[in-house]
């Protein structure tokens, strides 16, 4: 029997971390083609800071809940879905609700623990894997032999990122802010790491690949970085935007230097795409990267694990980029 109630981090309004606290609401009931998750652990991710401050509304029909990953396991089943009974363990991307003790989420968003996980690094995989094969190998198109650069390489996106490049037979390097975090990507497999407090990235792209440049960039910069980006690529290359965290206006940006290197610039985000599109990029990453995940050859890394009332104190954390992987809540056993 399902509780008619549970926990979860409400918030008084938009602002800091202090705005978060533990509130009770109603359990969601699952529609015709979701499941409904007891969750046991939640990935915290920076849209959630983005939402917590008011800059990142819901999208229309999803939960204002804050999280977007889970895992946990399936407790009811809508009418239509097939895909998993009650009793799976599965953490799945979720629309929203996922600081909560239970999160209803479309069947097709869904996929099962790895081999031999459990909750914690279950709950840190879907957001930073859908996005890097979204953006890293769909829209940035890497395949074997390329090489990248990913900025912000001990971020969540950049500890996948590196794993699934090197795994997928391409060159890595990365940007990092002190010489441990780059010290951190080089054991994840990284060729080179570059110190951009004490180093110009674009300057030392160009001595790495004798002037080539790489073929992929995956930035989570945006802005103040964009004109560096665009040197730093080789002919044919492609720069790939998921974030903007110095801002999302670029000043200037010389058209003939994109046409005349025959430049890509794309990017995307997550939270917009339907389930169908969100379910692709599961069934995807299941024939792809699951079996590395089963292997071992890739995991997540895990920084720190944080109860549910301490929701606020992970915020600090993410907010503060000391951390090396992901912050997970422990939201119940």
């Amino acid at each position: 029997m399902l509780p008619e109630e549970m926990r979860y981090v409400a918030m008084t309004g938009p602002g800091g971390p202090e705005v978060l606290h533990v509130g009770r609401t109603r359990v969601p009931t699952p529609a015709a083609d979701e499941v409904l998750i007891r969750v046991q652990a939640a990935g915290v991710n920076r849209p959630d800071v983005m939402q917590r401050r008011g800059l990142y509304p819901p999208p229309p029909g999803a939960s204002p809940i804050l999280g977007l990953e889970v895992a946990g396991e399936v407790v009811a089943t809508g009418a239509e879905t097939t895909a998993f009974e009650v009793g799976s363990r599965v953490c799945a991307l979720v629309n929203g609700g996922g600081y909560a003790e239970y999160c209803s989420v479309p069947a097709t968003q869904c996929l099962p623990w790895p081999q031999g996980y459990e909750a914690i690094r279950a709950a840190a995989l879907p957001e930073t894997f859908f996005t890097v094969w979204a953006n890293l190998f769909l829209h940035g198109r890497l395949v074997r032999g390329d090489t990248v650069l990913v900025h912000g390489g001990t971020s969540g996106i950049g500890v996948t990122a590196i794993q699934l490049a090197r795994e997928f037979g391409a060159r890595v390097f990365v940007t990092a802010g002190s010489d441990e975090k780059c010290a951190a990507c080089l054991a994840l497999g990284a060729e080179a790491a570059i110190n951009y407090r004490t180093h110009d990235f674009a300057e030392r792209i160009a001595e790495l690949t004798s002037g080539r440049g790489v073929d992929v960039i995956l930035d989570i910069v945006g802005a103040t970085y964009f004109e560096r980006n665009l040197r730093s690529l080789a002919i044919d290359g492609r720069l790939v935007e998921v974030s903007t965290q110095s801002g999302a206006i670029v000043e200037r940006f010389d058209l003939f230097e994109v046409m005349r290197r025959r430049l890509t610039v794309t990017g995307s985000t997550l939270r917009p795409r339907s389930s169908a599109e969100k379910g692709a990029i599961a069934e995807a990453l299941r024939k792809n990267v699951w079996p590395l995940l089963d292997a071992g050859r890739v995991a997540p890394v895990i920084h720190a694990v944080y109860p549910l009332d301490r929701a606020a104190e992970a915020h600090r954390v993410l907010e503060s980029s000391v951390h090396v992987g992901k912050l997970v809540l422990a939201v119940t056993p």
